[in-house]
């Protein structure tokens, strides 16, 4: 017979690393962390277990796609993400509106909105941002959470949203002043895009949208996705060298190996539990790893000890 409490300390542990990562240091607020009891945090593990390999959740899609360099660039920003006003354009205090009039007005309020925005500046004045989600996805209830998300992580910016849902999959543009009004200023990094993926998934759940937003290698997925000067470069014929399509640098390959011996253990407690659901979930994982293109890199590690005898999930060949 298994302990219950035993079998969540394994799934705590094992799904923290995969789905919590928090080794790093980083200057910047952390990602949403699991709180309360340990068997509220292994009931959450189990939920992301399963829209991983059982539900194949939708996963989000934040991006930074670039931002102005001055007034003249970021008015510009504006009259595109609204159609040159005819979609409605909110601010940070929740003020809708429409028109061509009230894109002017929203430019001119930035310009002298703090410090002065010169017409063009050196410097980046503002960041535009997309949240994005697959087709069929309720724009209304992406336009919810993209608010929610503005809220959490742009506290004291200026910011615009509009939604786009003319287009196969529903999103938000979201143009940010990077100066705060207290006069810090806004530079993103990767790891506040991966913060900002959490909450903009937190959100969408509150709204009873099935979201996640686990990294590629919880997803043992290694693609290198191309940046947007790679893609601007490529089209001009300036990229010499193409990005290999595969992630292949030791941190990626230490990288996998680890989420692999995660899986493997959050497998072998699940199969040792006595809850039928729980070893159903089991054999989801091991379906889920066979059936992965990249595995051949997952489950080379030893798996610790967990409730019952070890055993690796065998990799994909």
């Amino acid at each position: 017979m298994s302990e219950p409490s035993k079998i969540d300390g394994v799934l705590v542990q094992w799904g923290e690393r995969l789905f919590y990562p928090h080794n790093r240091i980083v200057k910047v607020a952390p990602p949403p962390r699991m709180t309360g009891s340990l068997a509220r945090r292994a009931a959450l593990i189990r939920s992301r277990i399963e829209a991983t390999v059982v539900r194949r959740a939708p996963q989000v899609m934040v991006k930074v796609t670039g931002g102005g360099r001055g007034m003249k660039a970021i008015a510009a920003h504006f009259r595109y993400i609204s159609k040159n006003g005819r979609l409605d354009v909110e601010d940070e205090q929740g003020q809708v509106s429409r028109g061509r009039e009230v894109v002017r007005e929203l430019a001119e309020d930035w310009r002298y909105g703090g410090t002065l925005i010169d017409e063009v500046s050196h410097r980046r004045e503002a960041f535009n941002i997309i949240l994005s989600m697959p087709r069929g996805t309720d724009p209304m209830g992406v336009l919810r959470s993209a608010r929610e998300f503005a809220q959490a992580e742009l506290a004291d910016h200026k910011y615009v949203l509009v939604l786009h849902d003319h287009q196969a999959n529903p999103h938000v543009h979201i143009s940010v002043r990077a100066e705060s009004k207290y006069g810090k200023r806004l530079n993103p990094k990767k790891a506040d895009l991966h913060r900002w993926r959490e909450t903009f998934a937190e959100k969408l759940r509150g709204w009873g949208l099935d979201a996640e937003a686990s990294r590629q290698v919880s997803r043992a997925v290694d693609r290198n996705y191309p940046s947007l000067w790679r893609q601007k470069a490529a089209a001009e014929g300036r990229e010499r060298r193409p990005r290999p399509e595969r992630k292949t640098g030791s941190n990626a390959i230490r990288s996998r190996k680890d989420a692999g011996v995660a899986w493997a253990n959050l497998f072998a407690a699940l199969r040792a539990s006595d809850s039928a659901a729980d070893r159903a979930s089991a054999a989801a994982i091991e379906r889920w790893v066979r059936g992965r293109g990249v595995t051949r890199d997952l489950g080379n590690k030893s798996v610790e000890r967990g409730p019952e005898p070890r055993r690796d999930i065998e990799p994909t060949r």
